[in-house]
This record gives structure tokens, sequence and C-alpha cells, in this order.
């Protein structure tokens, strides 16, 4: 099937078994795996499969082992937002998703972070192919001029605000960006040169040109990279192929949709909305339903609510 708009997707995932068939044929094809041992050529059952090994001889379901796992939501449920989630460019909040799908906020919530689970990049990847790559930082958060007299940082004492409470400097995110390619983010404690450098390493290779702004965290990418910066102290933006222009496109996307979409993240979550914008972005030039079925063959990862609310996620 090729699925161009919402409507097309619902009006041919009408019944369940349908859509336990296509997410079958997308996850496993013609080979059934038990997903607890990945013994091959289970039994048919009624509800599902049974392996046919004698040490494992498990029931399952092509749930198990996915973002599905324990969810009794309707898989027509979930498609549709896979759908909403990966086509809005923004994203889309917890509130929206629930009145669109007709589920609570809560479950909404923890659907949205599963789908943000599967968006997860499994492996890091390399940027470069096109040689020109930018990276930049940016920061999350409210200005302190526009903040009540009481939320500012206390000038007495820098960790703590006017009211006593612990201040929150704003989040950095660091970025590196391949022009005409994909970006690759990373929640960090600052904008370090530790930060920054072993991040680019990570992602880029030695061949490529990188270009940045005049931040001295980057003065150490010239002993690796071929690297020049562009002089924004100087008010000056352009200056032939050195610019960052890219990387801040991206970054007004992203910070449009955190504060329009979804107003605040906490630390805890920053890294999975990241994600998301991550997934769609590098994933902007495939048609709709190729998103779609590419989404579903990253989805075998396990994401339990407890998991996902404990303070030592």
């Amino acid at each position: 099937m090729n699925f161009k708009s919402l409507p097309q997707l619902l009006d041919y995932f009408k019944e369940e078994s349908t859509c336990i068939e296509y997410y079958e044929n997308i996850r496993w094809g013609n080979d059934p795996a038990c997903p607890h041992c990945g013994g091959l050529n289970p039994y048919k059952t009624n509800r599902g499969y049974k392996c046919r090994n004698k040490e494992c001889h498990k029931k399952f379901t092509v749930k198990v082992g996915t973002i599905f796992e324990n969810s009794k939501i309707p898989f027509r449920i979930w498609f549709a937002a896979i759908w909403l989630c990966t086509e809005h460019k923004k994203g889309i909040s917890s509130v929206q998703l629930g009145i669109d799908l007709g589920i609570p906020q809560k479950t909404a919530w923890f659907v949205l972070h599963r789908i943000r689970e599967m968006l997860r990049e499994k492996a890091p990847q390399m940027l470069g192919e096109k040689k020109m790559v930018e990276t930049d930082a940016t920061y999350i958060g409210g200005k302190e001029r526009n903040k009540h007299l009481k939320k500012r940082r206390s000038q007495d004492d820098k960790s703590l605000t006017n009211e006593g409470k612990v201040y929150k400097a704003k989040k950095t995110i660091i970025g590196i960006i391949e022009r005409d390619g994909k970006v690759a983010l990373k929640y960090v404690s600052g904008e370090t040169t530790e930060n920054m450098v072993e991040f680019v390493k990570t992602h880029v290779p030695q061949d490529a040109t990188i270009y940045s702004d005049e931040a001295p965290a980057y003065k150490r990418l010239k002993r690796t990279y071929k690297h020049d910066n562009v002089k924004h102290g100087l008010n000056i933006y352009v200056e032939g192929q050195v610019h960052t222009n890219t990387i801040e496109n991206f970054w007004s996307v992203l910070k449009r949709g955190l504060y329009g979409v979804y107003h605040q993240v906490s630390d805890k979550h920053m890294s999975r909305y990241l994600d998301e914008y991550a997934a769609r972005f590098n994933n902007r030039e495939k048609t709709s339903n190729e998103r779609f079925n590419q989404f579903l063959e990253g989805s075998e990862s396990v994401l339990p609510y407890k998991v996902l609310t404990s303070n030592n996620l």
C-alpha cells in the first residue's frame, strides 16, 4: 500500500487483523522469529505464535520486544499516532494527540515517548559525505529579563534564584549538520571544548570541512579538521562558503516546536525530543509512506512505563 494521507491509512487499517498482518510483514517478512530465543518457524496459535524450541517454548505475538509490547491500544491507533508524530514538522503535543485519537492525555504522552524511542538513532551516524559540515550550539529556556523578579538568578548566590530555589540555567544542545544532508544532536551540560570536540569526532570523518562561529570551544577542531569560522561578533554572517545558516535554520524549527507545541521540556526527556526532531529532519526527502514503513522497521525497542517515569532514567 502507498499511504499519502492519514484518512488513507485509517481506511486501510480498519481491522486489527489487517494491522497485525502488515506489521508482521514489516518485522519478520515470511519468517516469524521468537523474540525470546530467536527460534524460527514457530507454531501458529489463535492469539499469535508459540516457539518450537523446547528450551523456550514460549508464546508470543508480533508486539513482544517492540514499542507496542503490553499495550492494549489497537494497532490502528498506534499507526495513526506514528503518522501524526512523524508528519507534523514541529511535532504534536500529547493533549492534541489525545483529542485527535480519542485516548486519555496520559496515554497519549506514553505513546509519544515510545514513538520517540522508536525514532532514536541506534548507532552513531557519520556525517560529512558531502564534505561540508556546520556545527553550533543553542540554548533552550526563557530569557532572564522576561522572568518574574523572584524567578531570576540571585546576584548574591548564582546557584539560587531570588526566592531561594535552585537556579536552573538554560539547556545546552550541540548539533552537527551536513549541508543538504543529515543532522546529529546531543543534550549536554554546556558548550565546552570537551563536549563539542568529542561529539564532532564521533560523527564527522577527518576529511570533512567544518564551519562554526567564533566560540572558543571550536578552536581545537583545527588539530583534526579543516576548520573555518564566521565572525558573528563583527556582524559577519556569510563569507563565501563560510557560514552556519543551515544549522541556524534547523534551530529555528526546533525552538518553534519546543516552545510552541510542547512549551517546556524537562532535562530528563530532552534527549528523546531531540531524537524526534532529528529523525523527522533526516528522513525529510522520503515519501510519507516510506517514512512510516522505515520507522516501523526500527520499532524493536521496549520502553516500560516504570522505566520512562523512573528518576534514574
